[in-house]
């Protein structure tokens, strides 16, 4: 009989009472608990091959040893400044930004980010829109 396509019952099922009611008892140390004391003894020694690794030239422990010691640069939002006029239908906002773009008045990313603004804000008056038509609605037939 083949065991392999057999299903493996499990060694817990629920109402079972527990082998072992009082838990893990105190004062054991499970196997990761153990090597990261051993690697907490040998760290400073560890590093210090890591740096001496990365002063000779070792790309990849240098990389690990700028990685632990400067944080990585993040984007930064840049401000923007051009004609445009949120009151507008929304085509010709996403039009003013399309021209800001190709005035290099503005970025072409941040021309994207600007453009799906611009479709977040047109989902927002949908759902006013609608909101207020079923309040009239609701008025009529109310």
């Amino acid at each position: 009989m083949d065991t392999s396509t057999e299903k493996k019952s499990a060694p817990w099922t629920k109402g079972m009472r527990s082998p072992n009611p009082a838990g893990r008892p105190k004062g054991i140390v499970d196997k990761r608990s153990k090597v990261s004391q051993a690697l907490l003894v040998e760290a400073n020694e560890i590093a210090r091959v890591v740096i001496d690794a990365a002063l000779e030239g070792d790309m990849q422990a240098a990389s690990l040893v700028l990685a632990r010691i400067a944080p990585t640069l993040r984007a930064q939002g840049e401000k923007v400044n051009f004609s445009f006029d949120a009151k507008a239908p929304l085509a010709e906002q996403v039009e003013a930004v399309l021209q800001a773009i190709a005035d290099g008045e503005v970025a072409p990313d941040v021309g994207k980010q600007i453009i799906e603004s611009i479709g977040a804000l047109g989902a927002v008056r949908q759902v006013d829109e609608l909101e207020s038509r079923i309040a009239v609605l609701e008025g009529r037939h109310g």
